[in-house]
């Protein structure tokens, strides 16, 4: 497939770079010229336009940060719906709410386009080994044809039902997570409290069944969520406030784990 990638962040310009590797021909386009400079040794060409890059492409992928930034470069004046063909496929890689995509797809297929959503965890070290994970909602038979495109950089790539579903699992995961961070930054302060080295037994609890990828990353960040705060916790206040208004639609905005997730946004808006 001819493809085309907006968004090459930290996460997406991996995610292109191995999908260019691949052999996939390859358009990109970024709003920052430099975003493009790592890709000169690459035979990817370079559009002028969102709208630009997709006639040029079977399948374009989108990895900006949020609803807004995908509503624009999908449908703005020059966006890609502007110049994808009928056949042509839109995958959402950004982490958004479920109904932009259902939105976005209702008006791709007016015009003859399909659109699923693909969001990924994992970060740029995973995509740069191929092992991302994919989350796709949407047609089967629209996701079997992108799947040689995801598996350039993901491993698994994981078909979770109808479209929208991507996003619900990926909104979940940043939650629980978010939980998680709360958790570990929570027993590690008591450690301290009870005169236990926090980084001693950041050391103990990553060998033992408290061990989790988030109490990693907290112990990493000195033990807070003071860094994390910084890095990721706009991304994941969005995120968790992206499920929070879900689960209040259905009724079970109550859950445990969204409260514990709201305690680890507190923390970061409070650090130490």
């Amino acid at each position: 497939m001819r493809v085309g990638f907006i968004g090459l962040g930290s996460q997406g310009a991996p995610m292109a770079r191995r999908i260019i590797d691949a052999g996939h021909p390859t358009t990109l386009w970024a709003r920052r010229p430099a975003s493009l400079e790592a890709f000169a040794d690459t035979p990817a060409k370079v559009a002028a336009t969102p709208a630009e890059l997709a006639a040029a492409s079977d399948l374009v992928c989108v990895c900006v940060v949020d609803d807004a930034g995908v509503e624009e470069v999908v449908t703005g004046e020059h966006g890609v719906l502007a110049g994808l063909r009928e056949g042509g496929v839109i995958a959402v890689h950004s982490t958004v709410h479920p109904d932009t995509c259902r939105r976005l797809a209702a008006l791709a297929a007016a015009r003859g386009v399909s659109l699923i959503d693909a969001p990924v965890s994992g970060g740029g070290p995973a995509a740069a080994a191929g092992r991302l994970l994919v989350m796709v909602g949407g047609d089967t038979g629209t996701v079997e044809r992108c799947r040689p495109v995801f598996e350039a950089h993901a491993d698994p790539v994981v078909h979770l039902g109808e479209l929208g579903s991507g996003q619900l699992t990926k909104l979940l995961n940043n939650l629980l997570f978010t939980a998680n961070l709360a958790t570990a930054a929570s027993t590690l302060a008591l450690g301290r409290t009870l005169d236990v080295d926090p980084a001693r037994l950041a050391e103990v609890l990553s060998h033992g069944s408290g061990a989790s990828f988030a109490l990693d990353r907290v112990a990493a960040a000195g033990g807070t969520l003071d860094r994390m705060a910084v890095h990721a916790g706009p991304l994941l206040q969005k995120d968790v406030r992206l499920v929070t208004d879900l689960a209040g639609a259905a009724g079970t905005s109550t859950a445990p784990v969204i409260e514990t997730a709201d305690a680890a946004l507190k923390l970061m808006d409070h650090p130490r």
